[in-house]
């Protein structure tokens, strides 16, 4: 017995083989990441409640009856961005609870990841471990799910401190990147090639991008792991998480007025990531207690960059 075999079966047949391929690199360069980044503090699995049974991966350093501060980082990132420097500066005075967002460093995913329901989650894990009424401090899109926290719990937190925090709508289109991954085909096609094919110097660029048009610290790259970023589940988040973001700011703006306690909100006026303008001034207008402090000629990574000026506005509320 003998078969004919089609061009179209040759076609399927190197598709298989490319994809088999590709999934095979993203695991092994997957492992790898995992391998070289481990958890660096512990990971809580939530008791009750909404979130029962999730993960979050939470560094907790500091004298336990310090004053108390949840760090919070942004997109494409991990808590090994706050763990460079600021939290370094912090341990000594403070008790820290420096957290993995969900899908990032070793939290898990959630299936319905908002910028509230993430506060919430976070709140809970933080709970659980003991933080009541901490200062929330926020970078970039962890500055927005700070705020999501402030407005759905204001009684639960002392203070914020946002840092190139998205606070408002931007009205731009999404980045390229994220129209291809975020919906439902990239996240299954996409995402895969992505994780397995971008190359390192690539990625090392784009991070340098995001410190411009200041210089990226040394040993940054080694310490923050952007491996750990392109595993695909934290790309599929990343993405979603991205391209719903404007929507939830939206909902929240007018959830504002219930914010009370000090906000210290600080601002590169050359951040070309989370505009200035857009962002942080309108914002500081609609918040009761805020006070804005613009760092001239800074850009987007300022918890980097101008370490003594975020050290100062976090003392100003838990001195």
């Amino acid at each position: 017995m003998t078969f004919a075999i089609s061009a179209l079966d040759y076609t399927v047949l190197a598709a298989a083989i490319a994809s088999g391929g590709t999934l095979w690199q993203a695991a092994r360069r997957e492992a790898r990441a995992e391998a070289r980044y481990p958890p660096t503090g512990e990971i809580v699995t939530l008791a009750a409640g909404e979130f029962a049974g999730a993960r979050v991966h939470i560094d907790m350093r500091g004298p336990e009856a310090a004053p108390q501060i949840v760090l919070i980082h942004g997109a494409s990132g991990s808590l090994r961005d706050m763990t460079f420097q600021l939290a370094p500066a912090l341990e000594r005075d403070y008790r820290l609870f420096i957290v993995d967002r969900p899908g990032f460093g070793w939290s898990d995913p959630l299936k319905h990841d908002s910028i509230f329901r993430q506060a919430r989650l976070l709140q809970a894990a933080t709970s659980q471990l003991g933080a009541r009424q901490p200062l929330i401090v926020g970078h970039s899109y962890g500055g927005a799910v700070a705020l999501a926290w402030a407005s759905e719990a204001p009684d639960s937190l002392s203070g914020l401190v946002l840092l190139a925090a998205a606070s408002q709508e931007w009205h731009t289109p999404l980045p390229w990147l994220y129209r291809l991954t975020a919906p439902a085909l990239g996240q299954a096609l996409a995402v895969p090639v992505i994780s397995a094919w971008a190359p390192d110097g690539a990625v090392s660029s784009a991070v340098e991008e995001v410190f411009a048009p200041e210089a990226m610290p040394e040993g940054y790259i080694a310490h923050f792991g952007p491996q750990m970023t392109l595993r695909r589940k934290t790309m599929r988040a990343n993405a979603r998480q991205r391209a719903n973001l404007e929507t939830e700011i939206r909902q929240m703006v007018p959830r504002y007025h219930q914010i009370h306690v000090p906000v210290e909100l600080l601002h590169g006026d050359r951040d070309t990531i989370v505009d200035l303008g857009i962002h942080s001034r309108p914002t500081q207008a609609l918040l009761p207690q805020a006070r804005l402090t613009v760092l001239q000629g800074a850009g987007h990574m300022i918890n980097h960059t101008r370490l003594d000026a975020v050290l100062a506005a976090i003392r100003r509320i838990a001195p």
